[in-house]
This record gives structure tokens, sequence and C-alpha cells, in this order.
């Protein structure tokens, strides 16, 4: 029997190969996904506030995928056996693979609500391309809070480890000194919330929390300090400060050739400058220490050391996203030429459709400036082009 009107058989084959790819393309990404650090900790939990409810939503998302993955594998597998078979009944083929031959849900039809005529259940359907765009969309649901969560966490937990560093030097001082003990009580407490809050909802976390309770434990050293007359401890404070400096000058220069890259590259660049305001501030500390007003130093030096810290964090993260985004490029360029060549052994070279993928490709990745998300979507699009190739041509030696 031929296929209805609208469904050729050539059109269920191309459909055929493009749901085969796309269940061993989910069954890896979904292997990938389980395997997350940041997930087995959502998993792990226990979890509050922002973090609880999106993490509901994703739970319920991710077996949305593998019930549907399930689905999908199931149905390409019987779609598969049917198109090999000696006697091809290429209706039923095709309705299989562009028909609506998904169930997605049977619901019993009360008594009271019935006709007499009527069904006793309602029966919801979908094809495969239909189910296959739902799961897009609940990964997509699945793997936000997963990697939002990671990246707080990759952030933020080495943050807390430091301010919780900082924060047993100050103990020490408040305790050799005898004083600053109350301040050193609110950082301990602000601190305690904060990794509190960062283990249970890293989606609901407050960096500026973390920023609290790193001053307040700055302060309460600074108060030790100064009621101590560690005198000693803040000339060598003052001499970290001056190697801080130092590291950021060489920051700077280190970060430049990477900003420089990507700015000829792209246009613009992640900023690779330092702060000019923090040689002339560490200037007014070495005043401070040559007038001997050391609580003013303490203080101040506390102060101009942690935002000097978080500047030398920003040049080191502006080198490393720009030199991302550099071999973000040259990545995308080589696998462009891989994907050429694959596409020239498989006879595809000189298909249209292909050449204008693959010439799209090429202007966005080899013209300045680089539009880096659009090369990507390029390159993507000719990659998944490609594999179709690739998928026709094994069907094809298969017959």
């Amino acid at each position: 029997m031929s296929p209805a009107p609208g469904r050729t058989l050539a059109g269920a084959d191309t459909e055929l190969a493009r749901l085969t790819a796309a269940c061993e393309a989910i069954a890896a990404n979904l292997v990938e996904f389980d395997a997350d650090p940041a997930k087995a900790s959502l998993d792990a939990g226990p979890l509050t506030g922002r973090t609880q409810a999106a993490w509901a939503e994703a739970t319920a998302a991710a077996a949305q995928l593998w019930s549907g993955y399930s689905t999908l594998r199931e149905l390409t597998g019987r779609a598969t056996d049917l198109r090999a078979g000696r006697h091809l009944d290429a209706a039923a083929f095709a309705e299989l693979v562009l028909g609506p031959s998904v169930t997605l849900s049977v619901t019993a039809i009360p008594v009271a609500e019935r006709t007499l005529l009527g069904p006793g259940q309602t029966t919801v359907r979908c094809t495969p391309a239909e189910l296959l765009a739902s799961m897009e969309a609940a990964y997509t649901v699945a793997r936000s809070p997963v990697a939002r969560a990671g990246a707080v966490w990759s952030r933020l937990i080495p943050a807390s480890a430091a301010a919780a560093a900082a924060l047993a030097d100050a103990r020490r001082q408040v305790t050799e000194a005898g004083a600053g003990a109350a301040t050193l009580a609110a950082a301990e407490q602000a601190l305690r919330a904060f990794t509190g809050t960062l283990e249970s909802d890293p989606l609901g976390c407050r960096e500026a929390d973390l920023a609290a309770a790193e001053a307040l434990a700055a302060r309460a050293a600074a108060e030790a300090t100064s009621a101590a007359g560690l005198l000693g401890s803040l000339r060598d404070r003052l001499a970290a400060a001056h190697g801080l400096a130092a590291r950021i000058t060489e920051a700077r220069v280190t970060a430049g050739p990477a900003e420089s890259a990507a700015r000829a590259a792209f246009g613009t660049a992640e900023d690779g400058d330092g702060d000019p305001s923090l040689a002339a501030d560490l200037t007014g500390l070495d005043a401070l220490a040559a007038a001997g007003h050391w609580p003013l130093l303490g203080s101040r030096l506390a102060a101009w050391t942690a935002t000097a810290t978080r500047r030398l964090r920003a040049l080191e993260d502006a080198q490393a996203r720009n030199a991302a985004a550099v071999a973000e490029r040259a990545e995308l360029r080589g696998r462009l030429g891989a994907y050429r060549a694959k596409a020239s052994r498989l006879g595809g070279a000189e298909r249209p459709d292909l050449t204008d993928l693959a010439d799209a490709a090429k202007s966005l990745l080899y013209t300045a400036p680089c539009d880096l998300a659009a090369a990507r979507t390029a390159v993507e699009r000719y990659q998944t082009a490609v594999a179709s190739l690739t998928a026709t041509t094994t069907d094809r030696g298969q017959r």
C-alpha cells in the first residue's frame, strides 16, 4: 500500500535517519548529564528555596526525557525492522515515522461524562518529530539548574574557602590581641549563613553576603591588629600588598596579548586593564605607615587587599575568557575543515546545500569581527548536515 498523500517513502526514510541519529545523541547526552557532579550534588540535597523549586521541575523534566528516549528508541527500532522487511508496507512505515504514532497519554472518561455512543477513554498522540521537540524543551528545563548551580558552586566554593581561611587568620589575631571579638563573631555568623545557603540553595545565593562576611572578618583582623599594636604584621601585610600590586601589573601584561587577539578577532574583548586607582591608594597606604597611623592603615589595607585581590581575579578571568574565545574560534575552524573533508570523502562536497552551509560558516569564522555565537551555530548546522549525509550513505549501503 502506498503512503498517504504528502507522506513519501523517501521522506519517511529521511525522517527515520534523523530520528535514529537523534536517539544516539540523546543517549550520549543523557548519560553525560546524569554523570555531572553538580547534578549529583543536587540529587543528594537537601535543597531549599529557589533551588528546591527549580530542581523539582528539572527532575520531572529528566523523567520525561528518559521516558521519551525509551519511546523514541523503541519506535525507531520498529521502523527500522519494518523498513528492512521483505514485504514493505510503505503506508504503515510512513505512518509510523511521520504520523501521530506516539501515544502520550490515555485517560479514562468517567461514566457520568460520557455520551451513549462516546468512547470510554481519551488518547493523546503526537508524531515522533513532536515528541523530539518536546524532549528538547524538557532537556533545557532539566539542564538549566544543573548548569547554573554548577557555575555558582565552582565560583563561590573556592571563594568561601578563602574567606574561611581569612576568618581563621582573623580569629588567631583576635585571640592573641584580646580585641575584635564582637566583630569576629558577626563575621563567623555571616559566613555560616552564607555557606549554608550556598550548599542548599545555590540559585538563591547572594555573593554580596560573602562580601559582607569578608568585610567583617577583615575588620575584626584590623581591630585586633590595631589593639595589639602588631606593627610588624602590618608591615608584612603592606609588603604583601606591594607583592599583590606587582602581580596585578604582571597579570595586566599577561592579559594584554589575549585581549588584543580577542579584540582583533571579535571587535570586543573582556576588560584586561588594571584599576589605576590601586597604585595611588597603595602610595597613600605607604604614607600612613610612614606617619605611624597604624590603626587607620590596618582597616584601609584590608579594604585595599580585598579590592586588589578581586581585581587580580578579574584580570586572570578576563585573560582566560579572551583566550578561550580565540581558542574556540580556532577549534571551530579546525572542525569545519575536518567536516568539509569528510563531506568530500562521502561525495557531498558539490552539493549546493552543503556548500552553502560550509561557505556561511567559513565566512563567519574568517571575517573580523567574528560573531562567535553565529559561527558556532553555523558550524553545528554544517556538522549536522554532514552527519545526515553519513546516515543517508550508510542507509543506502545497507539497502
